[in-house]
């Protein structure tokens, strides 16, 4: 069993539809109200229906007061790192510190080079993101950032504002060699849906995370989880997690103490008005007071 003892934390993802930008902004402010602690946008620019993720969160950041932001992943081919990182310091500074940045490395070549982008695959792409996280990193940490390599050329560049609350860095990943480099160099993993990711394959890419981060000199416990939950509440069928509230609560506590879960982004796949009242009032108050039952048990 894993449990990296994070505090629990829970959210939901806003679909970045051009069309319902009402809808959106009604459903970022009723998931603040009912105390979620993040609103997460997927990073998809080349769709044409969708927003661009950054001023969608920025926008929303404005009809909210509370609630986080997480990009969900942001894709780094298409955002230069150190611009991402000025984007994300300068929210983090107009927010008082609303912000967690999700990046990942691009999972749609073709769609990537459609829009001007390099389309990075395989060796080239781990590398390019490795270099893209200590890009990161050393921006948002203000300062002097250089790096040259193969896919960077950074002369100096006198980064800031440093944000005024760290800005973790989480990567999206599922294959072998991603896995590994969250584990050296990212704050934390963002798991691809729990349709792509399913639950058995979770603790095979914990191990590789958690070996690497230890190769690296780090602690496994200072790295977050979080997955992304697709599904329905309630008795319809639909892709994922299906079933009632007391489902859902057995099966995130289980992710929570036993894979190693500290945070669960809800995707409903259904109704996402009802569904987020359902979540937050029956299942998000049930998985923190089960979880915590069962760590003080042990």
């Amino acid at each position: 069993m894993n449990d990296y003892g994070h505090p629990l934390s829970f959210g939901l993802s806003l679909d970045p539809d051009a069309g319902t930008p009402t809808r959106t902004r009604a459903l970022a402010q009723q998931a603040e109200a009912r105390g979620l602690d993040y609103l997460a946008v997927q990073d998809h620019p080349y769709q044409p229906g969708h927003l661009d993720a950054w001023t969608l969160i920025g926008h929303l950041s404005g009809v909210t007061q509370r609630i986080s932001f997480l990009t969900d992943v942001a894709d780094l081919q298409l955002r230069p790192p150190t611009m991402l990182a000025k984007a994300a310091a300068s929210l983090s500074v107009l927010t008082g510190g609303r912000v967690q940045l999700g990046v990942g490395g691009g999972a749609f070549p073709e769609a990537i080079a459609s829009m001007g982008g390099v389309p990075r695959s395989g060796a080239a792409m781990v590398d390019f993101t490795e270099g893209s996280l200590s890009l990161l990193r050393g921006a948002l940490a203000g300062g002097p950032v250089r790096l040259h390599s193969a896919h960077h050329t950074v002369e100096g560049y006198r980064a800031g504002p440093v944000p005024p609350a760290p800005v973790g860095v989480w990567l999206g990943a599922q294959k072998p060699r991603m896995l590994a480099l969250t584990g050296r160099a990212a704050d934390g993993w963002i798991s691809p849906l729990n349709i792509y990711v399913p639950p058995e394959r979770v603790p095979g890419a914990q191990r590789v995370i958690d070996e690497a981060a230890e190769a690296a000199g780090r602690s496994p416990a200072s790295i977050r989880r979080v997955y992304n939950v697709i599904g329905v509440i309630g008795r319809q069928p639909g892709p994922g997690l299906a079933g009632d509230a007391g489902r859902w609560v057995d099966t995130l506590s289980e992710w929570a103490v036993g894979l190693g879960f500290d945070t669960f982004v809800f995707w409903p796949a259904t109704e996402p008005e009802s569904q987020l009242a359902v979540f937050a009032e029956e299942v998000v108050p049930a998985v923190r007071e089960r979880v915590a039952r069962l760590r003080s048990a042990r």
